[in-house]
């Protein structure tokens, strides 16, 4: 891909979080941007706002004519667009350079010093905090993040370009595109077994990921996982690790014991242990571009989080209300844990979208084991996402297997009479469907 030739990037699903960041980037170093989504959305919304052109309809047609040079244009797709697409397939047959959005990523970040975040779950918290903790001490990154960090209101970050912070995205094998310096896995449960078959195979390619990363570059890993790095971890012997962990004021405060120094009273306002763990290794990645330690724990207690990441909607005394991207059974855990340590005791009701029909039936078991801690559940129908249906999987199937003492499958038309009907002290509203743009709805009418 030689910049110099390339004047204009269409994109085939430009609405994609990924996929948005990648056409700011373009935009904003002076190239023709426009692009093609089945769905308009605020992400699409706020492309449009910046001069980039989006529609809605897979018609050729749509196509600009600055788009339609093969000299001049880099068509970049994502891996969820079907083999049918039409604007994919006159691109394909016309000859484009087409490429995937992981491709691009490994060709924009190839010559810099590149931090990359790996594992099934806590990619974008961790990759969030890392940009803030680099930006708040005065390293110039550029960032491409899978979610609205809530300190630049953006999933999208460009200061500098020696320095960038990716998330290593397992999807379709992604992240072998990459080639990082500094690299971390947070997990390895399996998911995406409609790609991988088998978590085996996962497990594989987080391997092969490991062998990426540049010669004398540094690779972490969360204390427990089945891969040779340096350490991290919570209350144990972790080349990384938080000890004396309490919470006061509805903030964790821990000390951090580490090859670089030991730190005492450091705080930390995301809930949940999970989110914790993010925090630790994003100061350990931060660590290697030479930040001072210190002023890393500083910058921690500043973090304020990521849009649909355990972020809070309202918090009153009587009512809180949060929303939280969790789409896995070990992140509905993580999201129950969390929940419970900083809101014992109060009447919890809990929202969720199924994601994929595939996801479902893989792991239907785990779902209605997590969802069962729950004593309350509403439960929306699954969002389909590029699938199409299987037959015999659906919300009802899942609902049925679960045990909570109140449960009940509804439509988002009755969605917010439902909640309310339930008269909660605590709402959580979960899944990485369109659920999320219900929350707006949800918080106007319980403000």
């Amino acid at each position: 891909m030689n910049s110099k030739d390339i004047h204009n990037v269409y994109f085939i699903g430009i609405g994609g979080i990924g996929m948005s960041a990648l056409a700011r980037y373009f935009n904003f170093i002076g190239k023709k941007v426009s692009g093609y989504d089945k769905t308009p959305t605020p992400l699409t919304r706020e492309l449009e706002s910046v001069g980039i052109t989006v529609h809605n309809e897979d018609d050729v047609d749509l196509i600009e004519e600055a788009y339609k040079n093969p000299k001049t244009t880099l068509v970049v797709y994502t891996p969820a667009v079907p083999s049918s697409h039409l604007e994919y397939n006159y691109f394909k047959d016309q000859g484009f350079q087409i490429k995937k959005r992981s491709e691009v990523l490994g060709l924009i970040t190839e010559d810099t010093f590149c931090f990359a975040v790996a594992g099934t779950h806590g990619k974008t918290t961790t990759s969030c905090i890392l940009a803030h903790l680099l930006r708040e001490t005065g390293t110039l990154i550029t960032a491409f993040l899978g979610g609205i960090s809530e300190d630049f209101n953006s999933n999208f970050l460009l200061e500098g370009t020696n320095y960038s912070v990716v998330e290593a995205d397992e999807f379709d094998r992604s992240f072998l595109r990459l080639s990082p310096n500094v690299a971390c896995i947070t997990s390895m449960d399996a998911d995406h077994l409609d790609i991988y078959g088998s978590g085996e195979e996962l497990n594989r390619s987080f391997e092969e990921f490991t062998g990426r990363i540049k010669p004398n570059g540094k690779l972490f890993v969360r204390k427990g996982l089945p891969i040779e790095g340096i350490t991290y971890g919570i209350e144990d012997d972790a080349d990384y690790c938080i000890k004396n962990v309490r919470v006061e004021q509805g903030a964790y405060v821990f000390d951090i014991a580490s090859p670089e120094a030991n730190l005492k009273g450091v705080r930390f306002h995301k809930p949940g242990r999970h989110n914790l763990l993010n925090g630790l290794v994003a100061y350990a990645m931060a660590v290697q571009a030479g930040s001072a330690p210190e002023s890393l724990a500083g910058a921690l207690a500043s973090f304020k989080g990521v849009q649909r990441r355990f972020s809070y909607q309202l918090r009153r005394d009587d009512f809180v209300f949060i929303d939280d991207y969790a789409h896995h059974p070990t992140e509905i855990d993580a999201a129950y844990q969390a929940v419970s340590e900083m809101h014992p005791g109060k009447r919890v009701l809990a929202v969720f979208q199924p994601h994929l029909y595939s996801r479902t039936r893989d792991f239907v078991d785990d779902f209605a084991r997590s969802l069962s801690n729950f004593p309350n559940l509403l439960m929306l129908d699954i969002y389909p996402a590029r699938e199409e249906p299987i037959e015999g999987v659906s919300s009802q199937w899942l609902l049925d297997k679960v045990e909570s003492p109140y449960k009940k499958l509804v439509n988002k038309s009755d969605l917010i009479p439902q909640i309310k009907a339930c008269d909660p002290q605590v709402l959580i509203t979960m899944g990485a469907g369109d659920i999320g743009l219900e929350v707006l709805k949800i918080r106007k009418e319980l403000e």
